[in-house]
C-alpha cells in the first residue's frame, strides 16, 4: 500500500481507536510520529507510548468512560501546506487544546514555538 500522508494516518488510526474504546493502538514508526507522541504524553493526551523497531505502540488515555482527545484535526496537508509565522501563531480555542507545529528547530505546540519566535508548518490540532 502506498502511503502518501502518514500523518493522517496516524490521526486516523488515534480517533478510530478511541470510537471502538480501545486500550492501544499501533502506529508504523517514523521520527515525526514518534515527535506527535511525545508531545501528546507531555501534554496528557495519552497515557504512554513505547516505540519499538517497526511500531509505536499508544496507550489511549479515557476520562469518565470519554475518550480525552474530542478532536483530532490534520491541518496541512501534503496537497496544501499551511505555514504560520510566529505573530500568526495564537492561542487555541481559549487555551483548550494545541496545535502541532513544525519548526525549524524541530516538532513542538504552538505555545512553544511563539516562547522562541519561531513559525513553521501547521501539522494538527487537538483539543
Amino acid at each position: 500500500m502506498n502511503m502518501q500522508d502518514t500523518i493522517s494516518d496516524m490521526l486516523t488510526r488515534i480517533r478510530n481507536a478511541q470510537l471502538a474504546y480501545m486500550e492501544t493502538v499501533f502506529i508504523p514508526n517514523s521520527k515525526i510520529k514518534l515527535e506527535i507522541a511525545r508531545i501528546l504524553k507531555e501534554e496528557g493526551y495519552i497515557s504512554y507510548y513505547e516505540n519499538d523497531k517497526t511500531n509505536i505502540k499508544i496507550k489511549l488515555k479515557y476520562f469518565k468512560g470519554k475518550p480525552v482527545i474530542e478532536k483530532l484535526k490534520r491541518i496541512s496537508k501534503p496537497s496544501l501546506r499551511i505555514y504560520h509565522s510566529k505573530d500568526q501563531l495564537k492561542k487555541v480555542e481559549s487555551g483548550l487544546g494545541i496545535t502541532i507545529i513544525s519548526t525549524s528547530k524541530g516538532i513542538m505546540t504552538s505555545y512553544e514555538a511563539r516562547k522562541k519566535g519561531i513559525g513553521g508548518e501547521v501539522i494538527c490540532f487537538i483539543s
